[in-house]
């Protein structure tokens, strides 16, 4: 008997005692530390995942394949069912597909395009004001010097 966790004969450690041992991912200290690893040799690729819409379109992409696979396949077998549990099934897996690419497609044209589209103009926008900026500060004037003269210029009425 060492006294060690894992020695013969001695109890299996308390259940706070493990807890403990692992962190709030629910790993142990050894799956913890090569997990820490991998990331910290792959940090360009998690933070781009991370920051990104990849898992989302991952997701997306195979629900619209599920989808439209489901939907021929009721499709089919709806088509040579014989029987009326068969047909039940088939149209059930037919309108489960139908509702699995449709939601897809919505989804697309209701969140992804405006987002994409949203984003192109914050990019444009930015653009603009950066362009905007560094032609002032070529000209030597500042935001409100240049709105000062372009006022006092201004013939009156």
């Amino acid at each position: 008997m060492t006294g060690e966790p894992g020695a013969k004969g001695t109890p299996p450690p308390a259940t706070d005692e493990r807890a403990q041992r692992q962190d709030a991912l629910g790993l142990g200290e050894r799956e913890r530390d090569y997990l820490l690893a991998w990331v910290g040799e792959n940090l360009t690729l998690v933070r781009r995942t991370a920051s990104g819409q990849r898992a989302m379109y991952w997701i997306l992409g195979s629900a619209l394949v599920v989808g439209l696979a489901a939907h021929v396949g009721g499709f089919l077998l709806e088509s040579s069912a014989t029987t009326q549990p068969s047909k039940l099934v088939a149209d059930l897996l037919y309108q489960l597909g139908l509702a699995l690419w449709t939601g897809v497609v919505l989804v697309v044209f209701v969140e992804i395009w405006p987002e994409a589209k949203r984003r192109q103009y914050q990019q444009a926008l930015d653009a603009y004001e950066a362009a905007g900026h560094q032609a002032r500060a070529g000209s030597g004037q500042t935001s409100d010097t240049a709105s000062a003269e372009a006022d006092s210029q201004v013939p009156p009425k």
